[in-house]
């Protein structure tokens, strides 16, 4: 839908829709509660289910003055989940940050329909407890500060009970399902999964908290697959061109037959609780194993070091809402400037709940047999090493010789033979 300037009155709310029934019954009950007309922005990030027109349909059909969709999926496997696989995100070492990454996308597009429709106004459906409700707001006043944001179920106490009899009091075109025992999100970069019995930690996942991935413990045979990456970026799989999306969705496939990719985290949330998260990212994994040993023949010794702390600390600051921050900005020049050398083929093997790098190659590799070979042939002079060890342990040895002087030296034992 293109983007058009207005100057309308500003009596309007933007809505993230998703088609549910909490996002369903906030259409008519926010435009009771506040007197604005609601617009519904509904994005397709790869999380399957309804599509974009039955979705559009139901929001108008809820009452919505106008519903803006869009099919996002390509645009967030280009310029967020790429992102996210060239910083190798991975929040506390093992989550990929699979909702995090999705909402400043989904952001983006409800302040551009704020604008487009005339809204001064953004609601989401986060709860009080969630890190996404952060996330959205954060990245509104991050793009345009003078929108205001609310949250019906947090804000104006739209509980599943109240959602239910307003639903059926305004009959609205809801069909009514049994609810899930678990809250989901889910899009092409992974599946988040919370809430029911997995709120006790004690509580080992059941088969039915999986969808994206195959039991690991009953894998089908071994899955070798050559990824060949371009400036840090998948750009062909088993030699047959890909986009961005076609590799994830590829490797979400593959990585998840072998059951690649599970998570069981008691996680550090934002809001400042441990939460019990479980999370599916079989592509994600996949492709950021791979990535990373990539990285280990392309990078330099101490670009490398650095690049691993500001990973981290990316997928801290991506995880705290901070996308659109000028942190994350500068971090996000750093990382892709590392990336000019990230070039290659990586060599897995897929199996049984692990992805394992058998193989390596690249012409912009920092790898040289010449100098690592211990056979005939090898170029590295090793009498170089005499003169390095030495001025390397100058600074100890001096210290060494102060610490004997002052009597501290360390303690040699003496050994004795009876």
């Amino acid at each position: 839908m293109s983007e058009t300037n207005t100057t309308q009155d500003k009596n309007r709310i933007v809505l993230a829709y998703s088609g549910g029934l909490d996002t369903s019954v906030a259409i008519p009950y926010l435009k009771d509660r506040t007197g604005k007309d609601v617009v519904a922005v509904s994005l397709d990030v790869g999380q399957g289910g309804e599509s974009l027109e039955t979705i559009k349909e139901r929001a108008l059909a809820c009452g919505a003055v106008e519903a803006y969709v869009v099919d996002a999926r390509n645009e967030f496997a280009n310029e967020y989940c790429m992102m996210a696989l060239k910083a190798n995100a991975m929040y506390e070492d093992v989550y990929p940050l699979v909702s995090a990454i999705s909402r400043p996308l989904i952001t983006k597009h409800l302040v551009r329909a704020a604008h487009q429709f005339g809204a001064d106004t953004i609601a989401h459906g986060c709860t009080g407890k969630g890190n996404d409700q952060v996330r959205f707001e954060v990245s509104i006043q991050s793009i345009d500060p003078t929108l205001k944001a609310i949250s019906p179920i947090r804000d104006l106490s739209l509980t599943r009970d109240v959602e239910i009899a307003y639903a059926n009091e305004h009959k609205l075109p809801i069909v009514q399902t049994e609810k899930s025992p678990f809250s989901i999100d889910q899009n092409v970069w992974g599946r988040a999964i919370e809430t029911g019995f997995l709120e006790d930690p004690w509580n080992a996942p059941t088969k039915d908290c999986y969808s994206y991935t195959d039991d690991p413990d009953f894998p089908p045979v071994e899955d070798e697959v050559v990824i060949e990456f371009k400036q840090g970026v998948p750009v062909k799989i088993d030699g047959r061109d890909v986009t961005p999306l076609q590799a994830i969705e590829e490797m979400n496939r593959r990585a998840g037959a072998q059951g690649i990719g599970r998570v069981d985290l008691i996680e550090d949330r934002l809001v400042g609780i441990k939460s019990r998260e479980l999370y599916e990212a079989p592509g994600a994994i996949a492709l950021i194993t791979a990535h990373k040993e990539l990285e280990n023949c392309c990078l330099e010794r101490e670009q490398h070091r650095i690049k691993r702390d500001i990973d981290k600390r990316w997928g801290e600051l991506v995880y705290d809402a901070q996308w659109f921050s000028p942190a994350v900005k500068s971090l996000n020049a750093f990382i892709n400037d590392t990336q000019q050398y990230v070039s290659g083929e990586i060599r897995m093997v897929l199996h049984g709940g692990r992805a394992v790098v058998v193989g390596r190659r690249s012409d912009s590799s920092l790898y040289d047999y010449n100098l690592a070979t211990y056979d005939s042939g090898d170029s590295f002079d090793q009498n170089a090493s005499n003169g390095f060890i030495e001025i390397y342990g100058l600074p100890t040895k001096v210290a060494a010789a102060r610490d004997v002087k002052f009597g501290n030296g360390v303690e040699v034992p003496t050994n004795t033979v009876e």
